[in-house]
């Protein structure tokens, strides 16, 4: 296996990253809750943190402070945020658009709000937008499968969706609503 360096995921010539005395403390807090032993229990939330305290996405100097401050392998913060899709391992928009596109969403309409926003937007799933407003994502399950089809951006879930839902959003997040970031609900 070889790292094949990007222009997201390089090393060398990296942008460093350090977190906030904010961001630091909050993660100190939350390292606090679990025996010295298992530092690592802290590390999804601590991800969240680093994420949000780097416009949105994980770089790897982000993925290495993490896994200095618990004193773990870089390999094993490697492994958590690639696995999980709630993380960014390059740049994202403003706004995240993550549909949720499994069978029960899938069903009820995802396939439709996907392409309206891609169309709306002149992105595909996976990219973002020229102005850095949107990303849109197709997502696995969200957990919402009773009020499909739904999409989340940030952590506030949008569900029932019409194309009219839909195109209110965007106008909202397009005129400067606040977006929720994933730091907002960390209760861990």
């Amino acid at each position: 296996m070889q790292h094949i360096p990007t222009p997201h995921n390089a090393t060398a010539g990296a942008t460093p990253f350090s977190l906030s005395d904010a961001g630091l403390a909050e993660c100190r807090a939350i390292m606090a809750r679990y025996p010295e032993e298992f530092a690592k229990s802290a590390l999804i939330p601590i991800l969240h943190i680093a994420q949000t305290e780097n416009d949105g996405w994980l770089s790897v100097p982000a993925m290495d402070a993490v896994a200095k401050l618990l004193g773990i392998q870089y390999i094993e913060v490697y492994e958590v945020a690639t696995f999980y899709s709630m993380f960014n391992l390059s740049p994202v928009g403003k706004h995240v658009l993550e549909v949720c596109h499994t069978v029960p969403c899938m069903l009820r309409g995802a396939d439709d709000v996907i392409a309206h926003i891609g169309k709306r937007l002149g992105i595909k799933p996976g990219e973002t937008t020229k102005d850095g407003l949107f990303t849109l994502k197709a997502a696995e399950c969200l957990g919402s499968c009773g009020t499909a089809p739904m999409l989340q951006c940030g952590a506030k879930y949008h569900e029932h969706l019409t194309i009219e839902k839909v195109d209110e959003l965007i106008e909202k997040f397009r005129s400067g609503e606040k977006r929720n970031n994933y730091t907002d609900r960390i209760e861990a």
